[in-house]
């Protein structure tokens, strides 16, 4: 195989020979600002689909979300093997080892979303939809958006691929820029798609994914075709072997399925609680409060702590690929403490200004601004549990232990919340305050027991081997 150009953008050596900190905070900031530009998309989302539709709009793009999603993290598994291959290599300063990993990725997320996913959610939305306990006025709404997202996911996922691979190879910054470039293209497409401008007719509801979906493609093939040139730590040239390579597919499966499996059990846990909300006496508004509240603006937390979560797990990773797992330790705990700051300001925000944060999605229904403030109260203390358990999640996928956090799950995101939900409802009845209390114990049974996993240090085992390559 031709060496790389010596064109090429080399490595960031600072990973794994300067200071924790400054590296950490490197590749979170870009990472935090991403999520938070994007996350913006979905809260403009259901701001304008809010008020153009109504709360059954809001309740209707947040139950096809949480169906959507776990097809989302089971292909995103692939991306999670292809980071710990990529942050590995890049230790080891192997750049063609983390070209075939990146490119192997590419290779079986496009078949797996276009063959296998694509056909099946767009039989399956009607069903999926009856799971939840949606009624008949949201799956009405919801069908349309979730088969949309179903048929033409191809562009999300190449550029979820793309920004993995790059940040996984210490470069944060890249796909930051690119996120912003979709994100201002999804927002235009949105304004035109959901309300209508001119000769475009306003799709609603289903305009919003129109919007996402058109973004995706375009910005992601934009992406990939610099792939192809020398502008990226990444690259891929006419020498590279372009056929699918059966044993680093097999690695990055080895890898990557259980933090899909684990993902998937996070999401159908989230489907199962939707279906715990939907059946309580006010199911729409619970369920409206619930997708505002949990699905948006708790994700001002895990917009930093997923930025935390990766910056971590490349951390540990490079450092642990070049052979210094002190390094790896250091910064993990430097990524849970930024995370704890954080978590805990947004935290106090959530208790003082409930009213004023809920406003903005055009909540006015006293029974849905009754349960939202209620549930933000829960929230606020979760949220340092939670951004510390994802950054210890980071560390253990980023040395490559991807079935621990699988474990942690099943027991703190679907055993616990959903088991004492169901013990409740068959003995007493569920009210709401229960289902927010259950999420609350999650989420601190999650944080202790991915703590615990990740000081036994038994990660330092684990190796990386694709053909003579082995780190």
């Amino acid at each position: 195989m031709a060496n790389p150009s010596p064109l090429r953008r080399s490595f960031d050596r600072s990973i794994v020979e300067g200071s924790i900190p400054s590296a950490v905070w490197r590749l979170a900031w870009p990472t935090v600002i991403l999520n938070v530009v994007g996350g913006l998309q979905g809260i403009v989302d259901h701001i304008m689909v809010g008020h153009h539709v109504g709360h059954v709009g809001n309740a209707a793009i947040g139950v096809s979300w949480q169906i959507f999603l776990v097809v989302v993290v089971f292909v995103s598994s692939i991306f999670t093997g292809m980071a710990v291959l990529v942050a590995r290599f890049a230790g080891a300063d192997r750049p063609d080892q983390v070209n075939r990993a990146v490119y192997q990725a590419f290779l079986t997320a496009a078949a797996l979303s276009l063959l296998v996913f694509a056909p099946l959610g767009y039989l399956m939305s009607p069903a999926l939809l009856g799971l939840v306990n949606a009624t008949a006025e949201v799956r009405a709404e919801a069908l349309p958006y979730l088969r949309i997202m179903f048929l033409f996911s191809i562009g999300m996922m190449l550029f979820f691929m793309l920004s993995g691979a790059l940040r996984s190879a210490g470069d944060a910054q890249s796909p930051m820029r690119i996120g912003i470039l979709m994100t201002v293209l999804n927002l235009i497409l949105n304004v035109i798609l959901i309300r209508g401008l001119g000769p475009v007719p306003a799709f609603g509801t289903a305009g919003a994914a129109m919007g996402t979906v058109i973004a995706g493609a375009v910005v992601s093939g934009g992406t990939m075709a610099l792939f192809f040139t020398d502008r990226l730590v990444i690259s891929f040239h006419r020498t590279m072997r372009w056929r699918p390579d059966p044993v680093l597919i097999r690695e990055l499966f080895r890898f990557g399925l259980p933090a899909g499996f684990q993902g998937v059990v996070m999401n159908i846990a989230g489907v199962l609680l939707l279906r715990f909300v939907g059946s309580l006496e006010l199911s729409a508004e619970a369920q409206a409060a619930y997708t505002v509240t949990y699905g948006q603006l708790f994700s001002l937390v895990t917009w930093t702590s997923v930025g935390l979560m990766g910056a971590a797990a490349t951390v540990a990773g490079q450092n642990l690929g070049a052979g210094r797992p002190e390094r790896s330790v250091e910064g993990v705990r430097a990524a849970a403490l930024f995370g704890v700051v954080g978590a805990a300001a947004l935290g106090v925000g959530f208790l003082i200004l409930p009213h004023q944060l809920l406003a903005v999605f055009g909540l006015e229904e006293p029974a849905v601004l009754e349960l939202s403030v209620q549930l933000l109260g829960y929230l606020s203390v979760s949220a340092v549990f939670v951004s510390v358990a994802l950054t210890y999640t980071g560390g253990l996928q980023g040395m490559g232990d991807t079935r621990s956090p699988l474990y942690i799950s099943i027991v703190s995101q679907a055993i616990l919340p959903l088991g004492m939900c169901w013990i409740i409802e068959t003995t007493r009845g569920l009210v709401p305050g229960d289902i927010w209390l259950a999420i609350l114990l999650g989420h601190v049974t999650r944080c202790v027991l991915s703590v615990a996993r990740f000081r036994q240090g038994k990660w330092k085992g684990i190796n990386v081997q694709v053909g003579s390559a082995r780190v």
